[in-house]
């Protein structure tokens, strides 16, 4: 088969960071299911690696500490990454003839976005590769397509989010912490967790008056927002209440809470340096758990 004109270009490497939901706020939800929400959005520095080298064919392999888990849960054609390279190649109007590898840091059905933050890098690494030069606004169109999450993973930047994910409003934080995020490694279904939601009567919650004003002060963010779904998914993985409690229980902790619908928890810290402090402290008395310790971008 012959090769395909970028067949020289050097292969391209784009981190797919984890999502962290600094708030999650569930106020409404559609007459398709959708469910509303408003959230505040950060991103790690570390996460996931997605690797686009030039290939005859489309092929797709996954690697890190996480890949069987993943490789159990679908074949390749089910992955959101294999998803995100066949849309882009049909609007380029190109064949998906490269070679992509997934190294998969970050744990699955984690609620930090794991499978949209690749998703989301596979775009963009493909628009790097291919030349395309299309605006990340441009991409993010096609990044609903794949998934609610997949088009603020495209900025790496905080964002306040609306609606069913699609309505995105960069905000600039104020202040700058440490992250410390722990997994007891058991994976959650996010939609247990909403179901879990719906059947506990829940009240939807009122959109806040000043969003922007609470993500700029960490401690109003403490004080007058919540995660909607932490309670749920504490019901169904009381692994979520034992990670919360030894987060919590750490010295310097800003804040304390789980993110999107689990497992994954997280502390804020003054900096880099406490979180990763915090995580040793962690990884001594739980062991089998993930941890990652970092600084939001």
């Amino acid at each position: 088969m012959t090769m395909p004109l970028w067949a020289a270009q050097a292969p391209v490497s784009v981190v797919a960071p984890a999502k962290v939901n600094l708030f999650l706020h569930i106020t409404g939800r559609r007459d398709n299911g959708y469910h509303e929400l408003e959230s505040l959005f950060a991103f790690t520095h570390q996460g996931d690696v997605v690797r686009v080298a030039a290939a005859a064919d489309y092929t797709f392999e996954i690697t890190g500490p996480f890949a069987d888990v993943l490789a159990g849960m679908g074949g390749a054609g089910d992955n959101l990454v294999t998803k995100a390279a066949l849309a882009l190649a049909k609007k380029a109007g190109l064949e998906p003839a490269v070679a992509i590898t997934l190294e998969k840091n970050l744990p699955v059905a984690a609620g930090i976005g794991g499978g949209s933050a690749d998703a989301a890098a596979t775009l963009m690494a493909l628009n790097r590769f291919w030349k395309l030069g299309l605006a990340t606004d441009e991409l993010a169109g096609l990044a609903l397509s794949l998934g609610a999450d997949v088009p603020a993973c495209l900025y790496h930047q905080p964002l306040l989010v609306r609606g069913i994910g699609e309505e995105l409003e960069p905000v600039s934080l104020g202040w700058h912490a440490g992250i410390l995020l722990v997994n007891p490694k058991v994976p959650l279904s996010t939609p247990a967790v909403f179901k879990a939601f719906h059947g506990s009567e829940a009240d939807f919650d009122e959109p806040l008056d000043a969003a922007l004003a609470v993500a700029q002060d960490l401690q109003r963010l403490k004080s007058e927002t919540h995660n909607s779904l932490e309670m749920s998914a504490k019901n169904i993985c009381p692994a979520v209440e034992e990670c919360l409690k030894a987060l919590g229980e750490l010295p310097g902790v800003k804040l304390v809470r789980m993110s999107g619908s689990g497992a994954t928890c997280f502390a804020l810290f003054e900096g880099e340096a406490a979180a990763e402090g915090a995580g040793k402290l962690i990884a001594q008395k739980h062991p089998d758990w993930w941890v990652m310790a970092d600084r939001l971008a």
